[in-house]
């Protein structure tokens, strides 16, 4: 059977996503929109609803045209909002990286997606410099100022009109961020305007920030979660911004009292945090309402034990990158605090559950693959015809990887993942790029990455090697981090004797979860 959502259908608007997130920017004045967090440096409305338009008009000034793509290689700051919306202005495409990424990753994220500028901060211009010369990047800009870049400051200053761009929201790119998708390397997604808004639009119906919250974004945003969900919703909604552009866990409770923090989109870890430690006993939450868990799944007595000790609702969401990147999410009111609960689908949004080995649509309580279809899902892989075949039915549903179910009322529950990601922190990581790594080795016969389950990281990635020379487990796991970005080290080793494959040689990871899991049980509740 097919699952609807609960709410009405609504119109989305046939509008470009930077008009529609900043169409009441200048009238909310001097009220701050994007906040760094740990210096107080502040962008209002009013200032946000110029400094867009400037740095639209410097880009264009220097070459960049509708189509083109500029990626951000930064941590969270206010300028990365003005950065992207600038950008999409402009009609260009904006490719967000992950800001710990290293030389190699960078350039092949870069090279993938045909970026032609980029944007960053003066303390990763080595890394930038490092990947730079393998890649078309013609101009970098830097938030603030360093040699070998440009300042982003002069963007600002142009005097130029911001350009007329024709922008069809329905078939036009604004963001291309990436994913692994269900397996493989990771791959951009190509994300329309019409896909960013409509999510905005679906998020405004169930969601509930308000004109007068104070969010916190500590979530990178590198990620939809961090870009979207958090800074994007929040601009559309009138809320302020806290930017945090990494994690310390003392400074992270400082901002949450000192800038009276009244809604928090988390990762699950970071939920276990406000619920478990110490520490967050000297500080003042009380100003804190809500609390979001998203990226990964959050064990329910963690949900309860930071609802009841911080005197604030939980709420739950579920979705992809592919799907701009949510497709259900509970709203604070309708929430089952049940292992696996993600809430109710979005507004236009449709699911139903298969039997992954029949096809067979499943009905309520019935376990199978999670399909979505809706507005706000993708309208494909960039440059990868096949994954993107792949990644739809033969009806046009997106075929998410991951298991799961429905009750009678409609609200969703994901229990498993038929899909290969290790989700380390909620951060995703792809077993195949570790695979390929690990395999450039010496040593290395063969491996095989799987997700170990962990306490705290809720998953790490595990390798299975099979040798053909000498090399401890604590030389592999060395050989990998020096090469890659943290939440991709190979934290646990196990030399084995043979990798079980198919014939075509397509590793079977299931046969190593289950031999996995069968000695190291799911964490108990507590």
């Amino acid at each position: 059977m097919i699952f609807h959502s609960p709410y009405p259908e609504i119109s989305i608007p046939h509008a470009p996503l930077t008009e529609f997130i900043l169409a009441r920017a200048a009238e909310r004045g001097d009220k701050p929109a994007l906040i760094d967090g740990p210096s107080g440096r502040t962008i209002t409305y009013a200032e946000l609803s110029r400094l867009v338009p400037r740095a639209a008009a410097g880009l264009a000034a220097r070459g960049c045209r509708k189509g083109d793509v500029c990626a951000v290689f930064s941590p969270n700051l206010p300028e990365y909002g003005v950065a992207f919306h600038a950008a999409a202005l402009a009609g260009a495409i904006t490719t967000t990286v992950n800001p710990l990424y290293a030389p190699a990753e960078l350039a092949r994220q870069l090279n993938d997606a045909g970026a032609r500028f980029l944007f960053t901060v003066p303390a990763l211009l080595p890394v930038v410099e490092a990947a730079r010369a393998e890649t078309n990047v013609e101009q970098v800009f830097v938030f603030g100022e360093a040699a070998g870049a440009l300042p982003f400051a002069e963007l600002l200053a142009c005097a130029d009109e911001p350009p007329r761009v024709e922008i069809d929201p329905a078939t036009d790119l604004v963001a291309l961020p990436f994913s692994s998708g269900t397996s493989g390397w990771p791959k951009g997604v190509m994300l329309t305007h019409r896909n960013m808004v409509a999510s905005i639009c679906q998020l405004h119906t169930v969601g509930a920030i308000k004109e007068s919250d104070r969010l916190i974004c500590v979530v990178p945003c590198a990620h939809l979660y961090g870009l979207h969900v958090i800074m994007n919703w929040s601009l559309y909604e009138g809320a302020t911004v806290v930017m945090m552009p990494r994690f310390d866990l003392t400074q992270f409770l400082q901002i949450m009292q000192d800038y009276r923090i009244t809604r928090a989109p988390l990762v699950p870890p970071l939920v276990r945090v406000l619920a478990r430690h110490p520490a967050v006993a000297e500080f003042d939450l009380s100003h804190l309402k809500d609390v979001h868990s998203g990226g990964a799944p959050l064990q329910a007595g963690d949900a309860a034990a930071c609802a009841a000790r911080l005197n604030c609702r939980i709420s739950y969401a579920y979705g992809q990158t592919e799907v701009s990147p949510l497709s259900h999410m509970s709203n604070g009111h309708n929430v089952k605090h049940e292992q696996g609960a993600v809430g109710y689908l979005l507004p236009n949004t449709e699911s139903r559950i298969v039997d992954w080995e029949t096809g067979v649509e499943l009905g309520p309580h019935e376990r199978g693959e999670v399909r979505t279809r809706g507005p706000q899902v993708m309208s494909g892989y960039l440059n990868q015809a096949e994954a993107t075949g792949d990644a739809f039915d033969s009806e046009g549903w997106l075929c998410t990887g991951d298991v799961g179910y429905a009750d009678e009322d409609g609200h969703f529950y994901i229990v498993d993942r038929m899909k290969e990601l290790i989700k380390y922190h909620g951060l995703q990581v792809a077993p195949a790029e570790l695979e390929a790594l690990l395999l450039t080795h010496p040593a290395v016969a063969d491996a095989a990455v799987i997700p170990s389950v962990d306490a705290e990281a809720g998953e790490v990635p595990k390798a299975f090697v099979v040798l053909h020379g000498a090399a401890t487990a604590e030389e592999l796991m060395a050989f990998v981090a020096a090469r890659v970005a943290p939440q991709k080290k190979v934290r646990r080793v196990e030399f084995v004797e043979q990798i079980p494959r198919l014939p075509s040689g397509k590793i079977l990871r299931r046969v190593l979860l289950e031999r996995e899991r069968a000695r190291t049980p799911e964490p108990p509740e507590r």
